[in-house]
C-alpha cells in the first residue's frame, strides 16, 4: 500500500514538473513572438513619425499635422509648437531605439553600444515627456480636461520611468533596471497603440463613442487605455515568467499574448500598407 502511494506521488510530481516545463516553454515562445511583432510594428511607426511629423517640421509644412489631429499646430503658439515638435521627434527615436535596447544579444555582446544607445534613448524619453507636458500646459489637448489628465499622467509616468531606468543602471541594480526599462518601453509604445486601437475601433464599430472633438465616451476611455493596460501586462508578464508561477497562469498569459500578437500583426499589415508605408517611402524619395 505504501509503495503504491509513493508511486502515485512520484507520478503526480512528474506530471506537475512536466506541466511546469511545458507551460514555461509556451510562455517563452509566445513572449518572443509578441516581442518581435511589437518591435517590428513600433519601429515602422517610429519611422512614420519621423517621416510625417518631423519631416513637416524641417520642411516648413506644419499644417500637415492638423490633417491627422486637429488644432495640433497653431501659428500663434510657438511654445506649444516647440513642445509638441520635440515630443514627436523624440517619439520617433524612442520607438526605434527602444526595441534595440531590449535585445539581450546586443546588451551582452556590445555593452558599450547598449549604454550609449541607452543614454540617447533616455534623453529622447525625457524630451518626449517634457515636450508633451509643455503642450498640455500651454494649449491643452483637443479632448479637454479628461484628455489633459490622461495624457498629462502619461507624460509624468514616462519621465519617472526614464529617470528610474537610468538611476538603476548607474547603480548596477540589474533586475530593477530591466523592470523599469520594460515599463518605460510599455509607455513608449503607447502612442503607437493609440493609433492602432483607434484604427481597429473605427473599422469594427464605425467609430461608436468617438466624437469629432475627441470628447466622446470612447475618447475619454482611450485617454488612459493606451498606456495603463501596457503597464499591467508588464507586471503580469514579469510575475508569470518566474518558474514557480502556477502553470495555469502561464498558459492563460500565453493565450493572451498570442491573441495580442494576432491583433497587432493584422493592424501592422494594414497600417503599413495604407498609411505608414507610403509616408516612409515618400520621405525616403521612393515612389510606391
Amino acid at each position: 500500500m505504501k509503495t503504491e502511494m509513493l508511486s502515485d506521488n512520484i507520478t503526480a510530481s512528474t506530471q506537475q514538473s512536466m506541466l511546469q516545463r511545458v507551460s514555461f516553454r509556451m510562455l517563452e515562445w509566445s513572449s518572443r513572438i509578441l516581442t518581435v511583432t511589437v518591435w517590428t510594428s513600433a519601429s515602422l511607426f517610429g519611422l512614420y513619425i519621423l517621416a510625417f511629423y518631423a519631416a513637416a517640421l524641417y520642411q516648413g509644412d506644419m499644417q500637415r499635422w492638423n490633417g491627422v489631429l486637429p488644432k495640433l499646430y497653431q501659428t500663434n503658439a510657438a511654445t506649444a509648437t516647440t513642445g509638441i515638435g520635440m515630443h514627436f521627434a523624440a517619439g520617433g527615436i524612442i520607438l526605434i531605439l527602444g526595441s534595440i535596447q531590449l535585445i539581450d544579444s546586443v546588451r551582452l555582446r556590445f555593452p558599450a553600444a547598449h549604454r550609449w544607445i541607452g543614454r540617447i534613448y533616455i534623453t529622447a524619453c525625457l524630451f518626449a515627456s517634457v515636450g508633451g507636458l509643455i503642450f498640455i500646459v500651454v494649449t491643452g489637448t483637443i479632448g479637454g480636461t479628461v484628455m489633459n489628465i490622461g495624457f498629462g499622467l502619461y507624460g509624468i509616468l514616462m519621465g519617472l520611468s526614464a529617470v528610474q531606468t537610468y538611476r538603476h543602471a548607474v547603480k548596477r541594480n540589474t533586475e530593477a533596471h530591466r523592470l523599469w526599462a520594460l515599463r518605460l518601453y510599455a509607455l513608449a509604445i503607447g502612442s503607437w497603440l493609440y493609433r492602432m486601437d483607434y484604427g481597429f475601433w473605427i473599422m469594427l464599430t464605425n467609430g461608436l463613442g468617438h466624437a469629432k472633438g475627441f470628447r466622446g465616451p470612447f475618447d475619454q476611455i482611450m485617454a488612459f487605455f493606451f498606456y495603463i493596460p501596457n503597464l499591467l501586462v508588464v507586471e503580469a508578464l514579469v510575475r508569470a515568467r518566474t518558474f514557480r508561477a502556477a502553470p495555469s497562469l502561464k498558459i492563460f498569459t500565453s493565450i493572451l499574448l498570442l491573441c495580442a500578437t494576432g491583433f497587432l500583426g493584422v493592424g501592422t499589415y494594414y497600417f503599413t500598407l495604407y498609411y505608414w508605408g507610403p509616408a516612409i517611402l515618400k520621405w525616403a524619395g521612393i515612389q510606391a
